[in-house]
């Protein structure tokens, strides 16, 4: 069966082997993208890359801009920028378990990660993003600090403001709940994931084969490339993510202390950036990647047909 996701103007996204030509062990590795639970993972964090870029930074403009408009309206505009950097996060880390998995149990894989599964996992973690980034729309925002500040009456719950991110999100939500629980325990959960697949690939190709027992080498040996290249992509999300999240700590912990306008920019930019960075990595570092990517970008999100569509499934299946 083919699973469409339609979204506003160009983009579909389609989870059918028979659509991408693709059998399993001859996609690229990023994502676990071998089999068609990885094409699912290639299209979680690909949406979500894009989706950053397309939304998340007009909509940061707007923010920093600072517009007069209502509360909530201002945090219906902040929200977005919470849902959709936290689905990378979580996508992240729904690769490094899927890393884990190939490597520590390579002939299990297929029987326990299978298209259903993949699609429940997927769909658990916008589900989690979504609830992690509507949490001020709930109540945790400065609402009820605003009305202390302006001595307002209570009923006046929609009034005019100067619409900046600071301004309607908690900074204790930021710091507490937002960075403590749903980026940090992550990142470090995600360290110790590749630490642990970067062992045992490690044992696995010190291992004394006999010269007839060279697959076992090649696959522990193509997995340590993509083990690399994904750990150098959590390394750069952790790069980016940390300055802002730190900035958030020092104006929750230290209010007294002056953050300069360029250090807030700066970091602020990082965190955009990364998700513009993740495909270049991985074009670079895997070239079968960089073939799939374009071909899914080129259809899903160009809206342009494949002509050479038999031609790079053909590619990808050498």
């Amino acid at each position: 069966g083919t699973l469409r996701l339609s979204l506003p103007g160009c983009l579909h996204l389609h989870r059918s082997p028979h659509r991408f030509g693709v059998r399993a062990g001859e996609y690229p590795g990023h994502l676990g993208c071998e089999d068609e639970p990885g094409i699912a993972g290639c299209h979680f964090l690909l949406l979500a890359d894009v989706a950053v870029g397309a939304l998340v930074i007009p909509l940061a403009i707007i923010i920093n801009i600072g517009p007069q408009t209502e509360f909530y309206s201002c945090l219906m505009v902040a929200c977005p920028v919470l849902i959709l950097t936290e689905s990378s996060i979580l996508a992240l880390l729904a690769i490094a378990v899927d890393r884990y998995l190939r490597v520590k149990i390579p002939v299990r894989y297929k029987s326990m990660v299978t298209p259903r599964r993949a699609a429940v996992a997927i769909a658990c973690c916008w589900i989690v993003s979504f609830l992690v980034g509507l949490t001020p729309m709930f109540g945790w925002n400065n609402l009820n600090k605003m009305r202390r500040t302006q001595e307002l009456n209570a009923s006046h719950t929609q009034f005019v403001i100067k619409c900046q991110f600071e301004t309607v999100i908690s900074m204790e939500y930021m710091v507490y709940f937002n960075f403590f629980v749903w980026v940090l325990p992550p990142l470090v959960l995600m360290l110790l994931i590749y630490l642990e697949v970067f062992n045992l690939i490690r044992k696995q190709l010190n291992k004394k084969v006999s010269s007839s027992s060279n697959d076992p080498q090649k696959y522990y040996g193509k997995e340590l490339k993509i083990a690399k290249s994904l750990a150098l992509v959590l390394f750069l999300f952790a790069l980016s993510w940390l300055p802002l999240h730190i900035l958030n700590c020092i104006t929750l912990f230290c209010p007294s202390c002056e953050t300069p306008h360029i250090l807030t920019y700066t970091a602020i930019f990082l965190t955009h950036g990364n998700s513009a960075m993740n495909p270049i990595v991985y074009a670079f570092r895997i070239k079968k990647f960089r073939t799939a990517f374009l071909q899914i970008w080129n259809q899903y999100f160009c809206c342009k047909t494949n002509k050479n569509a038999g031609t790079t499934t053909a590619e990808l299946g050498n």
